[in-house]
């Protein structure tokens, strides 16, 4: 599973079995609609399965995600992944600075 931040600040999810080949391919217009529209794209974060199935979860799960999420988990910010994870409005959240919940999950 990989995130790619595209040319016009948003950001693209996807999964992959061969991520320097998926990686070749959007850089050359290649890859999805969203990513061919904005190039350049710069990959900015990815994790790794056994499982495609997983991986292919995994994108899902953080397709669904805001912003400011993606970011927190782009970022390695824990903590504000677990206050984001807390919240049903992300947007409430990521407007004050520790969000609405405190502590860890």
């Amino acid at each position: 599973m990989y995130i790619l931040k595209c040319s016009n600040g948003t950001y693209y999810t996807g999964s992959t079995n061969n991520l320097e080949l998926r990686l070749e391919q959007h850089h050359a217009g290649e890859g999805a609609n969203h990513t061919k529209k904005y190039l350049p794209v710069e990959l900015v974060y990815y994790e790794e399965f056994n499982r495609v199935d997983e991986a292919f979860y995994r994108e899902k799960q953080v397709q669904g995600w805001s912003r400011a999420k993606k970011e927190a988990l782009i970022n390695g910010d824990v903590n504000k992944l677990n206050r984001l994870s807390e919240c049903k409005n992300d947007t409430h959240c990521s407007n004050t600075p520790f969000g609405s919940a405190q502590g860890a999950v």
